[in-house]
């Protein structure tokens, strides 16, 4: 067989990367010819807008293929150690990744408002509320569900293929990071044994420090009595959460309200994670449950820095797509953490030297290879 001469003898970069795929693949609507429009008069920051959004879908499937590698692990009924590590470096690569894609943010910012508006008429009904990914990274994630009914109809689903309906809502049915976590936590070693019953010395601890909190307020000449009074409250109000924490009918009560998502069970075995982080065997699930908080951290941070963005950008104005542009955006913040319970968890942190000190007996009885029982 004849070789094509435009074929090169052996594998380039360019080959190995497609670049002929990937550099043509930026269609500026601007250049495009319209009636009434004999010369088009392509607007200089749509490429860059292209750009942009394609290096956003190119680190979203990287994402992807990271939380698949994650989820597979994490479904199994019994988790390696070791297997552990190789999670946490993965999620250490979508952490890194989400950091970039705030970068990439700060970089479209250099278009001004104005410059947008040459080519922004030429972008309906399109619009970044339509990607397929992203809705994919919020699913397998763990986002609630009910953030993400809205795919199945409406707006959205009106644009996306039969194809991508599908992927999604398989994706939707199946278990999310978050889920198979709860699972994995539930199933870390019981903490109560003949001999030790860490639970009761932890409320004790916990007893003995806010009763130190608020001999301090008491005690504190400087403070007025209404400022005492606020500070009273606050400890109050965390002796009741601590209380809670021990309170399976209030804790279920938070889950149906929409407070709490994370079981009791599982809050527990996370808790102590972070109590005793200092372990070595606890030192790998500590980074875990780290990684995850900075992974939402960093969703946050990207989805606050987009909306500040586009409310620069468009105002008030709809947006391409029929959503509420900048009010959608803005709503999402707060709404769309996945691991909150998590972050909730410092509230019943304690400093390390009142933590209750744990028997020898019991340190060699913890296990972390999370068998199912």
């Amino acid at each position: 067989m004849q070789r094509n001469p435009e074929e090169p003898k052996s594998l380039s970069y360019g080959n190995y990367l497609q670049l002929n795929k990937l550099l043509d693949a930026q269609q500026l609507q601007s250049a495009l010819p319209r009636k009434n429009e004999p010369k088009p008069q392509p607007a200089h920051d749509e490429l860059l807008f292209i750009v942009v959004h394609q290096a956003h879908e190119l680190w979203f499937k990287q994402i992807l293929f990271e939380l698949d590698s994650i989820l597979d692990i994490y479904s199994q009924d019994s988790v390696p150690e070791a297997k552990i590590g190789l999670a946490n470096s993965r999620l250490e690569r979508i952490e890194t990744i989400f950091e970039a894609l705030i970068g990439h943010l700060r970089i479209l910012e250099t278009m001004t408002p104005m410059d947008f508006l040459e080519f922004r008429n030429y972008l309906n009904p399109a619009s970044g509320f339509q990607s397929v990914q992203f809705r994919l990274v919020e699913a397998k994630l763990g986002l609630p569900r009910h953030h993400l009914e809205h795919l199945r109809s409406g707006i959205f689903a009106e644009v996306v293929t039969e194809a991508e309906k599908r992927l999604l809502s398989e994706t939707l049915e199946q278990k999310s990071l978050f889920e198979v976590l709860e699972n994995w936590l539930e199933r870390t070693p019981f903490l109560d044994t003949q001999e030790f019953n860490f639970w009761s010395a932890y409320k004790d601890a916990i007893t003995a420090h806010l009763d130190s909190d608020l001999s301090h307020v008491e005690s504190n000449e400087f403070l007025s009595e209404s400022e005492k009074q606020k500070r009273r409250s606050e400890i109050n109000a965390a002796r009741q959460a601590f209380m809670d924490l021990f309170n399976e009918e209030k804790h279920a009560e938070h889950i149906r309200n929409g407070e709490k998502r994370l079981s009791l069970k599982a809050t527990h075995a996370a808790l102590f994670i972070y109590l005793y982080r200092d372990q070595p065997i606890l030192q790998a699930p500590f980074r875990l449950l780290t990684l995850l908080t900075m992974i939402d951290e960093h969703l946050q941070t990207w989805r606050a820095q987009h909306a500040l963005m586009v409310h620069r950008m468009i105002g008030v104005k709809i947006g391409t797509g029929g959503s509420s542009g900048y009010e959608y955006l803005r709503s999402t913040v707060n709404s769309h953490r996945v691991f909150s319970d998590l972050c909730n968890l410092s509230t019943f942190l304690l400093p390390r030297s009142s933590l209750p000190e744990l028997p020898n007996n019991f340190i060699r009885q913890l296990g972390f290879s999370s068998e199912a029982s």
